[in-house]
């Protein structure tokens, strides 16, 4: 008897034992409760297995025929389980194959800049922009003033023809090409001169600028520094009216930022800036002119706090940068031979260089 017929013959037994009458099988619902009735009778026929003797039957059905009917129970449930596994894998592949077009674009896209992004970044040049055309005049008039030897007053306007230049007559004299604009002769620094520092600085700033509320102290300190290095490269002294102001508005705002962060920050920032000072100071009384001047000293006012606002090592990091770009090109020009044991080049550019690479490097 084959596997269909053997099962078959038990369900009607079934039904005949439990009362249903066999016409009852043709419909639908009867069909699935014969396979409830297959799985319930193999569970019954596993149970009763065990201490009955070989020969015995199971509801009338032989042993045979009952394990017949339950192999075929479950190979209808092993297809039925195959089938729908093999339904969702291709429900799977088919939205496989609609969202790898997706996918595949999706590199492309994270390649371009959001919006919010591009518009940020235009407004960032274009502020960039705006604060170099504002403080770029401001510095080149403050390098045109000072640039002059000890003991001569203040310029105020071009050497050549003796137009004046200020504020009210900027342009083209404070401008990049630093020319007067009568007889065309070179006013200040040099072209672009200014303009490129600040420009490096507010990049350097941007990309590696030291966190927190110190910021603010090293803009104010770059703002009055610059034009100062400028006229220390030009007449080799540093201005107290420039230098001053930077230290003493270095010192305030590093006690403002004090007050949000822990007050040994400025404490030690004090200590630095008056310590270095006084290390300069003592070497231009000592050494005189081998030593370094009275407005390196005003200048070490304010690198010494910036530097120790940050910690002892930062400190130190700085003076070896510092003394090392001095070493580095002294060896330089006298290997050139511009320059000799005896020439005294100036030490403000080096402070400057030194501070700004230990900062960037360490914090």
């Amino acid at each position: 008897m084959g596997v269909r017929t053997a099962s078959r013959a038990m369900v009607e037994r079934k039904v005949v034992i439990d009362g249903a009458s066999p016409a009852r099988m043709a419909s639908p619902k009867s069909r699935h409760r014969s396979r409830e009735w297959d799985i319930a009778a193999s569970s019954r026929h596993s149970n009763a297995v065990v201490g009955r003797p070989a020969a015995s039957s199971f509801d009338g059905v032989p042993d045979s025929e009952a394990a017949k009917g339950i192999l075929a129970g479950m190979g209808r449930q092993v297809a039925f389980c195959a089938i729908r596994y093999t339904r969702a894998s291709a429900q799977s592949r088919s939205v496989f194959a609609m969202t790898e077009p997706t996918r595949r674009a999706a590199p492309a896209q994270r390649g371009e800049r959001p919006s919010g992004l591009v518009s940020a970044l235009a407004r960032t040049r274009v502020s960039t922009v705006f604060a170099i055309l504002a403080i770029g005049p401001l510095m080149r008039l403050a390098a045109l003033r000072y640039a002059v030897p000890p003991g001569l007053p203040s310029r105020t306007g071009c050497d050549a023809c003796g137009a004046p230049v200020g504020l009210t007559h900027p342009w083209p004299a404070l401008g990049p090409a630093a020319r007067c604009g009568q007889c065309r002769a070179r006013v200040g620094p040099p072209p672009a001169t200014v303009e490129l520092a600040v420009l490096a600085a507010a990049v350097l700033l941007a990309l590696a600028g030291p966190p927190g509320g110190a910021l603010p102290a090293l803009i104010w300190w770059l703002g009055w520094t610059i034009p100062a290095i400028l006229v220390d490269l030009a007449v080799h002294r540093l201005p107290d009216r420039l230098t001053l102001p930077a230290a003493a508005g270095t010192w305030l705002l590093l006690g403002v930022a004090a007050l949000d962060a822990d007050p040994g920050h400025w404490l030690r920032a004090v200590i630095g800036g008056a310590g270095l000072a006084l290390f300069f100071a003592s070497t231009a009384v000592l050494l005189g002119r081998r030593g370094f001047g009275l407005g390196d000293a005003k200048l070490a006012l304010s690198v010494g706090a910036l530097l120790g606002w940050y910690g002892w090592p930062v400190l130190l990091f700085g003076l070896v940068l510092t003394f090392g770009l001095s070493a580095v090109v002294s060896l330089g020009l006298l290997a050139a031979r511009r320059a000799n044991w005896s020439t005294h080049l100036p030490f403000g550019p080096f402070l400057l260089l030194g501070t700004m690479a230990a900062l960037l490097l360490t914090t």
